[in-house]
């Protein structure tokens, strides 16, 4: 899939999915607003606010209002492609949070995947 189809994809439609990962594995959709606010700067009610809109992925991520400074903490590979090697940096932003959810899925403890 090519990056522009993955930045024009509706956030109401990828974010979800997302949630339905985490919960899968255990996890709450709670957990998953937590990492994302996390990553990005927004608040439950903005999250709450963008799944019932029509916005994009790429815009959910070129909008964020804070993204972490400590996102750059955030190591490894998704989908078999090492996060050191994302060369286009809205690519890299939506991998991280990709990468979060991993991580939680795979049990890892909250204060770990905040790079606490």
């Amino acid at each position: 899939m090519s990056n522009d189809k993955v930045f024009g994809m509706p956030f109401a439609k990828v974010f979800p999915l997302l949630i339905a990962k985490a919960e899968r594995k255990g996890r709450s959709r709670e957990e998953v607003y937590e990492v994302t606010e996390w990553l990005t700067g927004y608040t439950a009610g903005q999250l709450d606010e963008l799944l019932a809109g029509e916005g994009t992925y790429g815009e959910f991520f070129a909008k964020a209002p804070d993204l972490n400074a400590n996102r750059h903490k955030i190591t490894g590979s998704v989908c078999g492609v090492k996060l050191a090697e994302i060369d286009d940096p809205m690519m890299l932003e939506i991998r991280y949070l990709d990468k979060l959810i991993d991580e939680l899925a795979k049990g890892k403890p909250m204060e770990k995947i905040l790079r606490k």
